[in-house]
């Protein structure tokens, strides 16, 4: 204080100056932290609701040596996605007949994945993996929503798959599901009593020893749970696989997905030259069409 009263006048002046800026200085902060500059908020308020201004133009708090950042979304969060995984290579023998419709030669990955399954694991000489193709296809489900679909089939009728399957899609006709008989561990019970459209599987006709259709990739089976296959026995009964679907033999009856002679599928696969199992007399194959390759 002494010292204050013996500086000059000059002096006492400067000090003074200088300590009313920093009082002023002081009370715009202290305001500032307490109110927003747009909206009332608190300044640690307005930072969380704008990151961006607060990590600064080119900085963010995330780690991007292993994904891509893109621009920030409408709450100011700064959105991440992983990068995208390369595509798998397209054979360059595919044929596309439509978008999301194409066969192609099976590749080493899919050989591995169905020998020892549909595919018998010492090999067979009735049919080798080159008269085989993969299906690709698009189809409506129960839901009405669109599904891809997979199948393996003779080379010899893939074209006719990509056509006819393609027709039932822009018809909107319902398939359940289409998926390899891999999934059900080469059980064509298990495939049918899930419904499941399926067509190669090196298998015998049931209850014969004899090599079935499906055998040689020839023959496919359509919503199989709704259109069962009916054996007669020599007393008259019938038996009906897959076991559940006997409400379903009756074919005088009406209900969804049933095949018979005005069905779309029915008259597709007739027009592609196939047979249906329905027109047999032995027995009755509903859910089964097959085409004879010379």
């Amino acid at each position: 204080m002494k010292l204050f009263q013996n500086m000059s006048p000059q002096a006492k002046s400067t000090i003074l100056k200088m300590t009313g800026l920093l009082a002023l200085v002081i009370i715009i902060f202290t305001a500032l932290s307490k109110t927003s500059i747009f909206s009332g908020e608190t300044l640690s308020e307005y930072a969380e609701k704008n990151p961006e201004l607060a990590l600064g133009d080119n900085e963010t708090n995330t780690d991007i040596s292993d994904s891509t950042t893109t621009p920030t979304d409408e709450t100011g969060h700064i959105e991440e996605t992983l990068t995208p995984k390369t595509p798998e290579p397209v054979s360059p023998e595919r044929i596309t007949y439509k978008e999301g419709f194409y066969y192609e030669p099976l590749s080493e990955e899919l050989i591995a994945y169905i020998t020892g399954v549909s595919y018998p694991a010492e090999g067979t000489e009735e049919i080798s993996y080159e008269d085989l193709s993969y299906v690709h296809i698009l189809h409506m489900d129960f839901d009405g929503n669109t599904t891809e679909g997979e199948l393996i089939c003779n080379d010899a009728i893939a074209q006719d798959f990509v056509e006819i399957f393609y027709e039932l899609y822009v018809a909107e006709y319902q398939i359940e599901k289409v998926t390899l008989i891999e999934n059900y561990d080469g059980d064509d019970t298990a495939s049918m009593l899930d419904n499941n459209t399926s067509c190669f599987n090196f298998r015998p006709v049931e209850g014969t020893g004899n090599l079935s259709k499906h055998a040689y990739g020839l023959a496919i089976d359509i919503n199989p749970f709704y259109n069962p296959y009916i054996t007669y026995t020599d007393d008259g009964g019938q038996r009906v696989s897959p076991e559940g679907s006997e409400p379903y033999a009756d074919r005088s009856q009406s209900f969804p997905y049933k095949i018979d002679s005005s069905d779309l599928c029915y008259q597709l696969f007739i027009e592609h030259g196939f047979i249906w199992g329905g027109n047999w007399n032995s027995c009755k194959d509903y859910q089964h069409f097959q085409k004879v390759i010379d």
